[in-house]
């Protein structure tokens, strides 16, 4: 297991896509260079985005996307959003994610956030543990979905 000491977590660059899309690849097993592209341009453009990375070695081996709600479903400006988290599996289960998602909540303290959500498929039973070992709770808003 390598040494907390030796991640560095830093502001995400664009500079940073190729390392990103191909964490995601890794762990989704499909390439969606084009969905990257697009979101990181948008991040460019929206000033409430904080989104992280974790080096090791020089290497993105984690990446971790935040935003600052602007009154959207009549949530205060004091609410944040992790929107997603990503760690290469080579370098999962070893506390980048823990690191990523702490650094982050404390950029988004800073910054006046009181509450953060963030959304989980209810069958991701990893993803949901990490969240409620991390202190999240279910909230009291429901996701609605209606496919059409």
């Amino acid at each position: 297991m390598p040494s907390m000491e030796k991640v560095k977590i830093r502001t995400l660059k664009k500079e940073d896509l190729n390392a990103i899309v191909e964490i995601d690849q890794k762990v989704l097993g499909e390439n969606r260079r084009n969905y990257w592209e697009r979101k990181l341009e948008s991040m460019n453009h929206q000033s409430s985005q904080i989104s992280l990375v974790a080096e090791m070695e020089g290497k993105v081996a984690g990446f971790i996307l935040g935003d600052i709600s602007g009154w959207e479903f009549g949530v205060p400006e004091t609410i944040g959003w992790i929107d997603t988290l990503g760690v290469d599996p080579d370098h999962q289960k070893k506390g980048l994610a823990t690191a990523l998602a702490r650094a982050l909540i404390q950029n988004l303290r800073t910054l006046g956030v009181k509450t953060l959500y963030t959304l989980v498929s209810w069958n991701d039973w990893d993803l949901l543990q990490f969240f409620h070992a991390m202190g999240f709770s279910r909230g009291d808003m429901i996701n609605l979905e209606l496919k059409v």
